[in-house]
């Protein structure tokens, strides 16, 4: 299962990269809403970062939500 975490303060949540559903944790909505947007958004990059990772190469930066 592919999963991103997300921080937000002290709140963490972790979400399935493929379906962005929420696995654990908690975040503010509106906080979450940003979460999921930048997700949805460079889904691609995140499953080839976790393909790189399960290889033990680094991960390649992802721009930030704009």
């Amino acid at each position: 299962m592919l999963a991103e975490r997300g921080e937000y303060g002290s709140e963490k949540v972790a979400i399935e990269i493929e379906t962005l559903r929420i696995l654990e944790g908690h975040l503010a909505p509106r906080a979450l809403g940003l979460v999921i947007e930048w997700a949805s958004q460079h889904r691609d990059e995140l499953i080839q970062n976790w393909e790189l990772a399960r290889n033990n190469q680094a991960p390649r930066k992802i721009e930030p939500l704009k």
